[in-house]
């Protein structure tokens, strides 16, 4: 149970400070993903440019396999993740990592995005 949670290869989990994740987001160097349910997005509003996917539906939209696969998803460039705490996205960060996602970091909560300059928007 929670095998997708266990590491077994693929690409690398790595830290990132959320002042490093915003600036790099605005460089577009690094993908944005809010991994938190719609009505937490509709009541918190969102990281300024983040994609939303839900957790329940990360692997069918970020698996390169997947025809359902988002297009805004690429292996080769960093994602970076976050949730209301930083649970969630933790456990969608591996699940990048084995899907062979090469730099996967995450960020935390909304709040640590916004603590580190990033803007949020509704």
């Amino acid at each position: 149970m929670l095998n997708f949670l266990r590491p077994s290869g693929g690409g690398r989990l790595e830290k990132i400070s959320a002042k490093d994740a915003v600036a790099k987001a605005k460089a577009g160097e690094l993908t944005v993903v809010d991994v938190r349910e719609g009505m937490e997005v509709k009541s918190s509003g969102k990281a300024k440019g983040a994609l939303h996917i839900p957790l329940a539906t990360i692997r069918m939209k970020a698996d390169p396999s997947s025809p359902e696969k988002h297009p805004k998803l690429d292996t080769s460039k960093p994602v970076a993740l976050y949730c209301a705490s930083g649970a969630r996205s933790a456990g969608a960060a591996q699940m990048l990592a084995q899907l062979g996602y090469e730099h996967v970091y995450n960020i935390g909560g909304l709040g640590d995005w916004h603590a580190g300059g990033g803007e949020i928007e509704r």
